[in-house]
């Protein structure tokens, strides 16, 4: 048995035993949220003042002890203490041992309870701030080498088989686009989070004269919780953060697989920086691209703490239990993970070198203007049901001969049809230049994309 050492343990008969004082601190990793305990403190210093139950020296008093312990735990001076459960008592203690009594008076009109909502609040808010400049990073750096590649001719797939060429620019766009629609959820997400659950105290609210207004002011949180038990009890801002962060793990991960593919001797299509690959302890001549594969496996972390936290929030009845606790861990994990993969993409998806000459032998084969084909023959007025079995037809003369689609001359492929006359173009540069539409593969349409990109970007920033 330990002694009694607890800030609450005034009605108990003996001390914690040290299995569950190990088992039930939070101290080992929720120090993380040191930072904005101390900012969501010193506003509720601010506040206890303005209200009439600090004094002014006291309040001075507070506030300037709350920034030396700071300054010690920036500087990794600061001493933690398991006994103490975790960070909220740790600075607490601290400051009471740092400025005498006056310390204690801090916690008037608060609770751990809507103290760490804060504290997740503000961290994650910082941590979602944080995400969003590395997406824009990354945003900018495919557009870079989008319009770097944007004539470099490429298959397009589906089912992993060649299905219509397209430009590696057009193909680098679908991912602006897929982590735009990722900037845009945390941004969302964002909202949600930037609610002040301060004043909630433990469920019911406080009986003294608090200005919650003051405090979230003071924070810079847009708007107040509406009601106290929704307000300490309230996860669903967390798991709003952890679907934001799975779906854009799915996208890095999808990008990783293609990475990975291309880089393969079977595709041959891109070369990886070195710096972003790793050799095989007993082949040499290995390049093994370990960064798109760690991020595919970091893909699975992140799902997990979505999965975690659903699962933690599900059979919770209202307000606070200390089930709770077990929210940080997941959310700290997930924010890192994410933000170490953007870092990793914001650096190697511009460094990509394209093998053209590869991209393009392989367009051409697979008979990848099929498609064409039968567009020309309903353009000259066969129904496409009838056109798509002609081209069909004659997409299995040429396998049965060994030759991609392109390779039959016109005069032969008068023989499946009247209709094909000479201006027929099936090759891969008329083929792509005929998709001008908004969202098409044409170069000067992904030309128009990337700049209405980099346009949307700076209105934004």
């Amino acid at each position: 048995m330990t002694k009694k050492t607890k800030p609450w343990d005034g009605r108990f008969e003996e001390a914690t035993d040290s299995f569950v004082e190990s088992f039930t601190a939070s101290v080992e990793f929720d120090q993380e949220l040191a930072k904005y305990d101390i900012e969501g403190s010193i506003a509720h210093a601010k506040m206890l003042h303005k209200v009439g139950i600090l004094t002014g020296d006291e309040t001075k008093e507070i506030i300037n002890g709350l920034n030396q312990i700071n300054d010690k735990i920036v500087k990794n001076q600061f001493k933690w203490s398991i006994a103490l459960e975790d960070v909220h008592m740790n600075i607490e203690r601290a400051l009471t041992e740092l400025i005498g009594e006056t310390g204690k008076k801090l916690h008037t009109g608060r609770s751990r309870n809507d103290q760490v909502a804060t504290d997740i609040r503000l961290y994650l808010r910082n941590a979602i701030d944080k995400i969003q400049e590395k997406i824009l990073e990354l945003q900018l750096g495919i557009l870079d080498i989008a319009e770097r590649e944007v004539d470099t001719i490429m298959p397009g797939l589906t089912h992993l088989q060649i299905a219509q060429p397209i430009t590696f620019g057009h193909h680098l766009m679908a991912w602006f686009e897929m982590i735009c629609r990722d900037h845009e959820r945390f941004q969302d997400c964002r909202k949600r989070v930037n609610t002040s659950p301060l004043g909630a105290a433990a469920l019911g609210g406080t009986s003294y004269p608090i200005d919650r207004e003051l405090t979230a002011e003071l924070l810079e949180f847009e708007r107040l919780s509406n009601n106290s038990m929704d307000a300490v009890s309230d996860r669903d801002f967390a798991i709003e953060f952890t679907g934001a962060a799975s779906i854009l793990m799915v996208h890095l991960s999808r990008w990783a697989e293609e990475l990975i593919l291309w880089a393969s001797p079977q595709f041959d299509f891109i070369d990886l920086p070195d710096r972003f690959c790793t050799g095989s302890s007993i082949m040499p001549q290995k390049k093994n691209p370990d960064v798109a594969e760690l991020v595919r496996g970091k893909s699975g972390r992140v799902f997990g703490g979505l999965i975690t936290l659903l699962t933690l929030m599900k059979a919770q009845p209202l307000a606070y239990n200390k089930d709770n606790q077990e929210d940080k861990e997941p959310l700290f994990d997930s924010v890192q993970t994410i933000l170490s993969c953007l870092s990793a993409y914001a650096d190697m998806i511009p460094a990509i070198q394209t093998k053209k000459d590869n991209m393009l032998k392989s367009a051409l084969s697979g008979h990848s203007t099929a498609t064409d084909l039968a567009d020309y023959l309903v353009k000259k007025g066969l129904a496409f049901r009838d056109a798509h079995e002609v081209v069909g037809k004659i997409v299995k003369v040429a396998i049965e001969r060994n030759i991609d689609l392109g390779q039959l001359s016109t005069q032969e492929l008068k023989k499946y049809n009247g209709l094909i006359q000479e201006d027929l173009d099936l090759s891969l540069e008329g083929s792509i230049n005929s998709r001008r539409h908004l969202g098409g593969t044409a170069p000067e349409v992904v030309r128009t994309a990337i700049f209405a990109a980099r346009r949307r970007i700076n209105s934004a920033s």
